[in-house]
């Protein structure tokens, strides 16, 4: 964790001091490095530190957190260009300041236990997790396909013919409706299981998208831009916590990881997909394949992990 949020701190003061797009380029590839490597680190380190019966509120109010520095972050950006227009330069380096304050948080505010000896894992530790797992992570590749990168929504938007100044404050409903479900979606997943939750994500993943590709009006992607906001909260806070509950101890870290490189392995060609889909077709294309994709991950989801429980389980349960 220190290595990735020390990159971050490391590579955001020299965006100050670019002005080549190549450059931008390879200043945030080095700066996604340090997301690759702090993700699977942090989740695992939640995950560790969460009282019995409690991980989805846990990862909800991570999620909740997360999703209000995206919203704070960009409004004192704003305001901050509001009085000292195109000086971005002066903005970067003062964006290097929170990164710093996050890697003291982790470097004095954070003591983890110490772990016990263990054997060298590698392959090993991958023949030990459980095939349910294996299987979710087909599903997470499936869905991950059609969930191309949220720029497009973006493009979308702007056909609409609204101010491109608006546009991200429209992407922000998505980030406050996070903020606003991610504790009680999270403590909703302790009560009722988390396979249901990711299902529904993704129910309601398709019907937006789908919306999304059939329309083109600023009113309907306002509440478009909630739906998706609930999709994201149902799936990232469920779907980490699923995994916590799949996978053993001391094989989170290698769950939390490969489920990350998934995720982050798909993205690319879901986005070149989507982008080519957009540019070649047609504009609303990208956005059914997203839902048909999304909408073939839910069955699976009903399927596969939220069969009911045999006779006998649910008599041992009883017991």
């Amino acid at each position: 964790m220190l290595l990735g949020y020390g990159v971050t701190a490391i590579v955001t003061p020299l965006y100050a001091f670019i002005w080549l797009p190549v450059q931008v380029l390879v200043v945030r590839f080095i700066e996604r490095v340090g997301k690759g490597v702090r993700t699977a680190p942090r989740d695992s380190l939640i995950s560790a530190s969460i009282p019995k019966g409690e991980t989805g509120r846990s990862f909800g109010f991570q999620k909740a957190m997360d999703n209000s520095g995206a919203i704070i972050g960009p409004l004192l950006a704003s305001l901050f260009l509001f009085f000292n227009p195109k000086d971005y330069s002066a903005l970067f380096l003062w964006a290097t300041v929170p990164a710093v304050l996050g890697v003291l948080a982790i470097l004095f505010g954070i003591k983890e236990k110490k772990a016990l000896a263990r054997k060298s894992a590698d392959y090993q530790s991958l023949r030990r997790l459980p095939k349910r797992y294996y299987l979710f992570l087909l599903v997470v590749f499936l869905f991950s396909l059609g969930n191309s990168s949220d720029a497009l929504l973006l493009i979308k938007t702007s056909e609409t013919g609204i101010n491109e100044a608006y546009i991200p404050f429209v992407y922000m409903i998505f980030n406050t409706t996070a903020v606003l479900l991610a504790i009680p979606i999270g403590k909703l997943s302790d009560k009722i299981g988390r396979e249901k939750l990711i299902a529904a994500g993704f129910f309601v993943y398709a019907v937006t998208y789908f919306l999304f590709g059939r329309y083109c009006n600023i009113s309907l992607y306002i509440a478009l831009f909630v739906l998706y906001g609930i999709y994201g909260t149902l799936t990232d806070v469920s779907q980490k916590s699923f995994i916590s509950d799949l996978v053993d101890k001391d094989l989170k870290g290698t769950g939390y990881g490969l489920y990350h490189a998934v995720l982050g392995l798909t993205l690319l060609p879901a986005s070149i997909i989507g982008g080519w889909l957009y540019d070649h077709v047609n504009s609303s294309v990208p956005f059914y394949f997203g839902a048909v994709m999304a909408l073939v991950a839910a069955i699976m989801m009903l399927f596969v992990f939220c069969k009911k429980p045999k006779k006998q389980d649910i008599s041992r349960n009883l017991i």
